[in-house]
């Protein structure tokens, strides 16, 4: 079974990917595309296979940190600590402690199945009107990235030590020794990381000191192959290993954060030492439904993940998708229709549910979900969606958020059969551009609409204090009709992750693919807008077909960055997306 899906995987990636090694991506991006990271680079890869434990995370450097975790006994959210503490330095433009994550755990002996949220929330004098310029209109997006002013309350080093506290197996300094060492010898800096800061693409890496200095040292951008130390980040580690997260959220580090974003150079925040001190992040119960004789389940708002995925497999299941192949255009035009429906009630009804009355059964009930299906026709594109009326929803704005969180995904299973999804995220790449003691700080301020109204209406996602921004991070987890876990999945890419996810596990559970041959199909997105092909990809030829059906269509480069694990009775099968530098091993 394994070398026959393993042959599909390689084949699958040869057949649809152009021979060029690295991607033509110039400084010239547009924003208007609200791409997360640039496209750097394509990197054929190929199943891997494993027995006992299995990592797959977005650099070899922290997929090697988890699976010596796992080595040495460790749980899942174990590996998932080191993994993420090697990823704040090897890939920082994406992820980090100055950042906040969704975490799904899996405790097989157990059977049960939590998250933990550890998304960022709003500094106490945070308002409204916080980036609206004086005659009431909301700044440009680039405006209100960089600099202090988009900072939220750091949470993801919260949710870890939560989820370790019930679910760790090591001690808590264990997990931070190969980081620690890491950051004081020095790591090879990746290609994709020399691309990205050489295109400038968060104009805050030069406007800032401190993190031009980190990534211009001497007035030149890092290069692939170079060593690059970070003491601070390591004296960081030292004191978080020794004292728990304490000093992090009441001591020294906070203390700095504070001073970092209050002075920023660049827009000042509002952050303060009791913004940091009475942060908490929150144990929930995920989201699940239905899909065929399977369950899926993710997290709850304020991440629109999880309901907008088992939305669109929801709306999915009555048109049998198995009966078409993966890149038809049957497929591709269900698929884009069944996105717009969910993204219309996105936009209109998900945000923190500690501030706003949000419809999740309402909108997950398979009565809706058929009813929201009937509106797909086979033959015409739907144009823009309007959101539906579930039980429970009340009349919003719709929201004009501009999300493009430089994300991480981080997929794991241990040697006892626990598992973890987590998703972790800086926000645009290389955050908020302000850099403090060797990590950068989100700027997850501006995933809040910008403008807290919309035609006199109040839109559910406005930026309140100490409110959590909506997030379209979608760990996810799938599991089989005895209730054991099948599938581990998720991906960065900013509001696109939805399509993401949801492509991935239709490719697993619909067409029987391994998770590369899944990860490696060629990409499709629909957010209520545009149709968007992956370029460079067999889907191409559909342009002028979808076209004939009504479709708007564009082609671009579609950076997603999968990593999924797979459990089947012989073992796991692990992929990881060959369009960003992410690894997959395992025992």
């Amino acid at each position: 079974m394994f070398n026959n899906r393993l042959i599909l995987g390689t084949a699958f990636a040869a057949l649809i990917f152009t021979a060029s090694a690295w991607a033509n991506e110039s400084q010239k991006v547009k924003r208007e595309d609200r791409e997360p990271e640039a496209a750097t680079g394509l990197t054929v890869k190929k199943a891997v296979v494993a027995k006992d434990y299995m990592v797959a995370a977005a650099n070899p450097y922290a997929s090697q940190a988890g699976l010596n975790i796992l080595a040495k006994g460790g749980s899942a959210i174990d590996a998932a600590v080191t993994v993420q503490l090697v990823l704040t330095l090897v890939e920082p433009q994406s992820s980090g402690i100055g950042g906040g994550a969704f975490i799904l755990h899996w405790d097989k002996d157990r059977q049960h199945l939590t998250t933990f949220d550890g998304r960022e929330t709003a500094p106490k004098a945070a308002s409204p009107d916080m980036f609206l310029t004086d005659t009431g209109k909301a700044i440009s997006w680039i405006e209100a990235v960089v600099g202090g002013r988009s900072v939220g309350v750091p949470g993801v080093l919260h949710a870890l030590k939560k989820a370790h506290d019930k679910y760790g197996q090591l001690p808590w300094a264990e997990l931070f020794k190969e980081p620690i060492a890491l950051a004081e010898n020095g790591f090879k800096v990746s290609p994709r990381l020399e691309k990205l800061v050489a295109m400038q693409f968060n104009p805050g890496i030069t406007q800032l000191a401190e993190i031009n200095n980190y990534f211009f040292p001497n007035g030149q951008g890092i290069k692939a192959g170079q060593i690059l130390k970070n003491p601070k980040l390591a004296n960081v580690y030292r004191a978080i290993a020794k004292e728990g997260i304490t000093p992090f959220y009441q001591g020294w580090i906070a203390k700095k954060i504070v001073s970092a974003v209050r002075n920023a150079s660049v827009a000042p925040g509002h952050l303060s030492q009791e913004d940091m001190a009475s942060y908490q992040s929150k144990q929930m119960a995920p989201v699940c439904g239905p899909y065929h004789q399977y369950q899926v389940c993710g997290m709850a708002p304020p991440s629109s993940g999880g309901v907008a995925v088992i939305q669109m497999l929801g709306q999915l299941e009555p048109f049998k998708l198995s009966q078409y192949a993966a890149d038809s255009l049957e497929s591709v035009h269900l698929f884009t229709q069944s996105s717009r429906l969910a993204f219309a009630d996105r936009n209109k009804y998900i945000a923190d549910m500690d501030f706003v009355s949000v419809p999740v059964q309402g909108l997950l009930e398979k009565s809706y979900l058929d009813n929201r299906a009937k509106q797909i026709n086979m033959q015409r594109d739907m144009g823009k969606a309007e959101a539906g009326q579930p039980v429970g929803g009340l009349a919003r704005a719709l929201d004009n958020a501009i999300e493009m969180p430089s994300t991480s995904h981080i997929s794991i299973v241990d040697g006892q059969g626990n598992a973890i999804s987590m998703t972790t995220s800086i926000e645009m790449a290389f955050g908020s551009a302000v850099m403090v003691e060797g990590f950068i700080l989100n700027n997850q301020l501006t995933d809040f609409s910008l403008a807290p109204k919309v035609d006199g209406n109040w839109v559910a996602n406005r930026l309140e204090p100490l409110k959590r921004p909506r997030s379209s991070m979608a760990p996810m987890m799938v599991f089989n009709p005895d209730k054991s876990l099948k599938l581990v999945v998720g991906s960065p890419g900013g509001s696109r992750i939805i399509n993401y996810v949801a492509q991935t596990i239709l490719g697993v559970l619909d067409w029987q693919l391994d998770p590369q041959a899944s990860i490696n199909m060629p990409k499709v997105t629909n957010r209520n807008r545009v149709t968007t092909l992956e370029k460079g990809t067999a889907l191409e030829m559909l342009k002028p077909k979808l076209e004939a059906k009504g479709h708007r269509v564009f082609i671009r480069d579609l950076n997603s960055g999968i990593h999924a694990i797979e459990v089947t009775k012989q073992g796991l099968v692990g992929g990881a997306d060959p369009r960003r530098e992410g690894q997959v091993m395992g025992h």
